[in-house]
């Protein structure tokens, strides 16, 4: 589709003109504007419900506008279908990966496209060789024949992202593309952002994460409950100002101050392995702690906190006291019945079930407290349900919402809501603020607050080295399964250096 001259003036390869989306009367988008130049890495971002994925969703033809305008490469269009985008050269790498796990990189890349021979049947081999020198362009190790499901995060981004240049795009909209990576792996996916900038390849960075931000984008787009605030070219804008665009008021600190003491110890464990994945884990947690577990990417955080919840087998001989008295948990509903609550990492295949209403979702782990002779208490979980969309400020039009409509850190208040339902006084958080927006962070920060206020123990893990630093009144690190740092807040002031050292396996001093 050649370019006007209008628009190689202007430089512009997408234009998105007082677009609105309305979903039963509520307002989703309204007269919201969306400039993207060739070759420009441009960020888009606003709090969790702000309109991003609504805007996005219009783009890639998920969603029809209600009205406005797109002009791209200098024609306007009409993008009714996932089908038309892709005609046009736009690519969505959303950050759950549109990607089959049982299938190859190369089935995959090629799938409802593939190479035939002239028998018409799929030539596997050309596949292949196709899909190598699209895995050469973004420079990764892993091969065609390799299955998806044993890909890392990291790699099946790059999968996705070669897909998308296989395709032919000229626009690639990432959402939340460094979720799941390793600063290693952050590093060498910017570095292809950049080599496709280059190519004139322009780069719709969708990211909770401001230092990402400016560091690799161009320009920024704010929208802010489905309205469109400003675009600034980023060399012209602070953090400061451009939190408060998002979020429409100051933030005067980034993580609020703790203000409860630790007291007792609430839990001991002793001796705790896994063949292969733990080894020989002793903690106590306190009455009222925020202890943060920090290690980088294998270290076995996760592993540690599934295998206490009873998620995942542990070796026998490990000693478990909670409140002084020992226990064995072998199965999460044995660490329900213990009191334990756990916020899994993956909160949208482990912790909620999109297609189930906001009650359904707070009262599901402990159904037995609202059931009267095997018959629900619809009344009563309604009720129980409304308790929590108050005093956890969860954003949502009932309870009878569906969750998957709901923002992420929507979505994260239901799931810690869950853990409270149960009556849980010890709440493990896996990455609480992975995905959600400054705003809604500060708001999970204060929710954490509250609760060690009244008497509960959180054990957080977090990859967010100054979350783990702004918020843990205590901090372990791990490292290769084993745990190689403790540090006490109250003794001496946490600091970066020394946790990375014990992240790195050094001995802390």
């Amino acid at each position: 589709m050649p370019m006007s001259d209008e628009t190689k003036n202007s430089g512009n390869i997408l234009e998105m003109k007082a677009i609105s989306k309305f979903f039963f009367g509520n307002r989703a988008l309204e007269n919201v504007h969306l400039e993207i130049k060739y070759g420009e890495v441009h960020a888009l971002i606003g709090e969790n419900g702000a309109g991003k994925s609504t805007l996005m969703k219009i783009l890639s033809g998920a969603y029809e506008k209600d009205s406005g305008e797109i002009i791209f490469e200098g024609n306007k269009v009409e993008i009714s279908t996932p089908q038309d985008s892709q005609k046009l050269g736009v690519s969505i790498i959303y950050q759950e990966f549109n990607l089959i796990r049982g299938m190859s990189v190369s089935e995959n890349m090629f799938l409802g496209r593939e190479p035939c021979n002239a028998l018409g049947l799929i030539d596997s081999r050309k596949r292949n060789s196709d899909t190598q020198i699209w895995l050469d362009k973004v420079s990764v190790k892993f091969k065609p024949t390799d299955l998806v499901q044993d890909l890392s995060s990291a790699q099946a981004q790059f999968v996705a992202i070669a897909s998308a240049l296989s395709k032919g795009a000229r626009l690639i909209v990432m959402d939340e593309p460094t979720a799941s990576l390793t600063n290693k792996e952050t590093e060498t996916l910017f570095k292809l952002i950049a080599d496709l900038k280059e190519q004139g390849i322009a780069i719709i960075f969708i990211s909770h994460h401001l230092d990402e931000i400016f560091e690799i984008c161009d320009s920024v787009t704010v929208l802010r409950d489905g309205l469109y605030v400003d675009t600034r070219p980023i060399a012209d804008i602070d953090k400061e100002t451009l939190i408060r665009m998002m979020v429409g008021r100051e933030l005067s600190k980034e993580f609020p101050p703790r203000l409860t003491t630790p007291g007792e110890s609430v839990l001991n464990v002793s001796g705790m392995s896994r063949r292969g994945v733990l080894k020989n884990i002793d903690f106590t947690l306190r009455k009222g702690e925020i202890l943060g577990i920090y290690g980088l990417v294998g270290s076995g955080r996760t592993e540690m906190v599934r295998a206490l919840y009873g998620a995942d087998r542990r070796d026998r001989g490990a000693g478990l006291l909670l409140y002084g008295k020992p226990i064995d948990i072998r199965s999460p509903r044995e660490g329900i019945s213990r009191g334990l609550g756990f916020l899994p990492e993956e909160r949208k295949q482990q912790g909620v079930i999109l297609g189930m209403s906001v009650a359904n979702n707070v009262t599901l782990a402990a159904m037995e407290k609202i059931t009267r002779h095997a018959v629900l208490n619809e009344k009563e979980e309604l009720e129980q349900t409304e308790k929590f969309v108050r005093s956890l400020n969860i954003k949502t039009p009932s309870v009878h919402t569906v969750v998957q409509t709901l923002s992420g850190g929507n979505q994260q208040k239901v799931v810690v809501a869950k853990c409270i339902f149960t009556d849980a006084s010890v709440l493990i958080f896996d990455e609480p603020t992975r995905g959600i927006d400054v705003g809604a962070k500060y708001e999970i920060y204060l929710l954490m607050n509250e609760l060690t206020q009244l008497g509960k123990s959180i054990i957080m893990i977090s990859s967010d080295l100054p979350e783990i630093i702004g918020m843990s009144d205590r901090v372990l690190v791990m490292w290769e399964g084993r745990l190689t740092g403790e540090f006490d807040k109250a003794k001496a002031p946490l600091e970066q250096e020394s946790i990375m050292k014990a992240a790195a396996g050094e001995v802390a001093a």
